[in-house]
């Protein structure tokens, strides 16, 4: 089964403020997060992983009917959270995947403290067989 495990931070004022943690904290941070994907790797059940650019730089973009498409700036300020980053891992057993989310979840804070982030677990759709015919 693969999935894909979605990391949402807290946008609390502005952007997520990682940018201005501490050297140390932020290289710890980050240093788990190497770990982990080297982890997963070591199982077999690393597919893809990514960090993603704060929300200042996002845009949502629609069709424009024909013409150029409509981008507007996103994502909306309503938002509580956005997403940072996230992983594609293939695993046997639903199980391992919960695991999996909750040491994602724990990585370490400016306080080195676990920042028990929501890590949120979707199953990846796999396209239907094509039809002989």
């Amino acid at each position: 089964m693969k999935f894909m495990l979605l990391m949402n931070t807290p946008r609390g004022t502005g952007d997520y403020q990682i940018n201005q943690w501490t050297p140390q904290a932020f290289n710890a941070h980050i240093q788990f997060m190497k770990d982990l994907n080297r982890d997963l790797v070591k199982s077999g059940e690393f597919v893809e992983a990514q960090g993603l650019a704060p929300p200042g730089q996002a845009r949502v973009v629609r069709y424009g009917g024909g013409g150029a498409p409509i981008v507007s700036d996103g994502p909306f300020a309503e938002t509580k959270e956005f997403l940072a980053g996230f992983w594609i891992i293939q695993v046997e057993k639903r199980e391992r995947i919960y695991e999996i989310a909750a040491r994602a979840s724990s990585a370490p804070g400016p306080d080195g403290k676990p920042l028990v982030i929501p890590i949120e677990v979707r199953e990846v759709m796999g396209a239907p067989a094509p039809s002989e015919g």
